[in-house]
C-alpha cells in the first residue's frame, strides 16, 4: 500500500487546510478523485471529496482511520472497486474488503447513512464485465440483508444503451473515467438516494 502514501499525505493535508466542516464524505478511487464539479454538484450536502488516484476497495479499507480522522460527517458516499478487479482480485476478495470497511465505518462513525455507489460498465474493463456484474450483485445482497443504514447506488444499467452496451458519451477519451455526462448522471443519482 505506499505507492498511495503520497495521495494520503495530500488528503490529511487537505484536511488540515479545510475552513468549513464538511457533512458529506465523497471517499473513493479516482472516479471521485476527478470529479470535478462535486461540490457545485453537492452544494447543499456541504462535500468534501475524499478520493485518490488508482485507489482499490482493499485500499480504501486500509487507509479508513487515517483519511477519516478529524472528520464527523452525517453521511458517506464510497465508490471503489473497479480497480481491483482490474488488477486481478476475485470478486470475493472484494467482497471481504467491503465487509471490513464496513466494521470500520460503524467503529469510527456509528450508523450514520453510507451510500456504495456499484461499479461502473466501463467500456476498457467490458472484457471482464461478468466480474463486475457478479461483485455488484454480493455486496447488494450484503447491503440488504445485513446493513440497513447503508444503501446500494445502482448506477450500471443507467450507464448502458439500448444494445446493453456501455453508453460512450459518458466516458473520457480513455474509455474508463467518467464524462461530464457521466458525472451528471451520477449526481442525479447519489442525490435520489440521499433524498429518499
Amino acid at each position: 500500500m505506499f505507492w498511495y502514501e503520497d495521495e494520503i499525505k495530500g488528503l490529511e493535508e487537505k484536511r488540515a487546510e479545510l475552513t468549513y466542516k464538511p457533512e458529506t464524505l465523497f471517499y473513493g478511487s479516482s472516479s471521485v478523485r476527478l470529479w470535478t464539479s462535486l461540490n457545485d454538484d453537492f452544494a447543499g450536502l456541504v462535500p468534501v471529496n475524499l478520493g485518490f488516484g488508482g485507489s482499490t476497495l482493499a485500499a480504501c479499507a486500509w487507509f479508513f482511520d487515517r483519511v477519516m480522522a478529524g472528520y464527523q460527517p452525517k453521511r458517506l458516499i464510497i465508490y471503489a472497486g473497479d480497480n481491483d478487479l482490474s488488477d486481478g482480485r476475485h470478486p470475493e476478495e472484494l467482497f471481504l474488503f467491503f465487509q471490513q470497511l464496513t466494521v470500520r465505518v460503524k467503529k469510527r462513525f456509528g450508523n450514520i447513512p453510507c451510500y456504495f455507489i456499484s461499479l461502473k460498465p466501463s467500456p476498457s474493463r467490458w472484457h471482464i464485465i461478468e466480474q463486475f456484474k457478479y461483485t455488484n450483485r454480493i455486496i447488494a445482497a450484503e447491503i440488504d440483508q445485513y446493513h440497513p443504514n447503508w444503501h446500494f447506488i445502482n448506477i450500471f444499467e443507467l450507464m448502458l444503451d439500448r444494445s446493453g452496451q456501455p453508453e460512450a458519451s459518458f466516458y473520457a477519451e480513455d474509455k474508463l473515467h467518467l464524462s461530464p455526462k457521466g458525472y451528471a448522471l451520477w449526481a442525479n443519482a447519489v442525490r435520489k438516494a440521499v433524498n429518499d
